[in-house]
């Protein structure tokens, strides 16, 4: 078996994520995280559509991860990413962090925005 390393060129990897966080390229992020070609940023949620349309130059696919389970995002939010020629893939949030980093070592132009698990009770 042969096993080559995994170059991310400027964009960082998904390193981790846990109760209220994700880790991305070794820093932590508490709350939602924006993952864009453009930089890692915190994401306040579905009301925080601005960045999510502004990268349509830069994506071709958003990954939304819902928290730990998979979760309907709101209709109004889908259409308007669609509108703005944006593919989206909803899902639970590891699932979108584990597919996020696949297809960033593709070197695809993918983006994600991330609800974090919930906090252990």
């Amino acid at each position: 078996m042969q096993l080559h390393e995994v170059q991310y060129d400027d964009r960082k990897p998904i390193d981790g994520y846990g109760p209220g966080f994700f880790r991305v390229g070794g820093e932590r992020i508490d709350g939602g995280a924006l993952l864009l070609p453009s930089g890692v940023a915190p994401w306040a949620g579905y009301e925080a559509a601005g960045p999510l349309i502004a990268a349509a130059d830069e994506i071709d696919v958003l990954l939304i991860g819902t928290g730990a389970e998979i979760a309907h995002i709101p209709e109004n939010l889908r259409a308007a990413l669609e509108a703005a020629g944006i593919g989206v893939e909803v899902m639970a949030s590891p699932s979108a962090c584990r597919t996020y980093n696949v297809l960033l070592a593709e070197g695809r132009r993918i983006g994600a925005a991330l609800l974090p698990i919930s906090e252990a009770k």
